[in-house]
């Protein structure tokens, strides 16, 4: 008996081999030429009259001969398909990581919609953002965010000076250089908030998606393996409908 997974291995040439067969059909079907016929004699009105050879021409294509090839064609493709779908009902694996049975008895076209999700889900995963790791983070319960450690800087302000170079005498003024100075006013104390997430969390979000998807595409070939019974449903079809 043959496998799912050998069905559905056919099943895309068994299509495009199908959709030829019927473009043939089609184009036939347009060419009235091909489905005319005629047969012609000539008969003159004396017996000295001119004598003509008849003229014939035979039917290249029956309707329903072609009814029956696309018939035919159609009816291999319908078998094909009805296999694999009969099987689909009672292909079934259990998703298993580390032994741990995740899932269980799981239908195979579900597998297929697990594996499309779990994929889009890594994409996602691997653009996660990620915690500055020059910075030292802790996780602030009250804001529910990761935070930094307080960094403090001071602030400064530039205060005009003067210096007096010569005092003043009886004949000359004094001379008074000025200058600025950066005082210390005041102290900012910085701390940074995030809602990013630390790499080590990252990393164990995406090595567990890998770990799941993994075993869903190995529950997938073996759901894939159990033997299915061929179908004869074509037959069925177009005997009621060429009938």
């Amino acid at each position: 008996m043959p496998k799912l997974n050998q069905i559905i291995a056919v099943e895309k040439g068994t299509k495009s081999r199908t959709q030829r067969e019927l473009t043939d059909v089609y184009h036939r079907l347009q060419k009235p030429a091909l489905l005319s016929g005629i047969s012609r004699t000539y008969q003159p009105n004396d017996d000295e009259g001119e004598t003509l050879p008849p003229e014939s021409t035979k039917v290249q294509v029956r309707t329903e001969d072609v009814l029956r090839e696309a018939g035919a064609a159609l009816s291999k493709l319908f078998d094909v398909v009805a296999t694999k779908d009969w099987a689909n009902c009672e292909a079934r694996a259990d998703v298993t990581v580390d032994g741990q049975a995740v899932l269980r008895d799981v239908p195979v076209t579900y597998l297929l919609f697990l594996e499309k999700q779990l994929t889009d889900l890594q994409t996602l995963i691997g653009k996660l953002p990620v915690l500055d790791a020059a910075e030292t983070w802790t996780f602030d319960e009250s804001s529910d965010v990761w935070r930094t450690e307080p960094v403090r800087t001071t602030r400064t302000k530039k205060v005009p000076r003067a210096h007096v170079l010569y005092e003043a005498t009886d004949k000359h003024p004094a001379q008074v250089e000025t200058y600025t100075e950066d005082i210390v006013v005041g102290t900012w104390t910085k701390v940074g908030f995030s809602g990013a997430m630390p790499a080590r969390r990252v990393n164990e979000l995406r090595e567990r998606v890998e770990r799941l998807l993994a075993a869903v595409k190995y529950a997938r070939e073996e759901a894939n393996g159990i033997e299915v019974t061929d179908q004869r449903v074509g037959d069925a079809v177009f005997r009621y409908l060429f009938a």
